[in-house]
């Protein structure tokens, strides 16, 4: 399974509130500018609490200022992409 697919599908089981497990390599690897960026263009909700948890079972911190403005940058460019109504 691809890493990106591995993070996708991380994603959808954290939206689900629930299934998070990553390996020591995903946390190693993460580059977590991306997997924010990719969370916000998802419409998820920040999930970097979640990444941490599972991070931490491998002794592995995760970047949440990296992780915090891809997720940022990811939210502006979704609202750009789909910009809700406004009343």
């Amino acid at each position: 399974m691809s890493t990106l697919a591995r993070w996708l599908m991380l994603a959808a089981c954290l939206a689900a509130e629930g299934c998070a497990t990553l390996t020591d390599t995903d946390c190693r690897n993460a580059d977590w500018y991306e997997v924010g960026f990719r969370d916000a263009i998802l419409a998820l909700q920040r999930q970097e609490d979640a990444y941490a948890e599972a991070c931490a079972r491998h002794a592995i911190k995760v970047d949440s200022a990296r992780y915090t403005q891809g997720w940022i940058e990811g939210k502006y460019e979704a609202d750009q992409r789909h910009p809700q109504p406004t009343h």
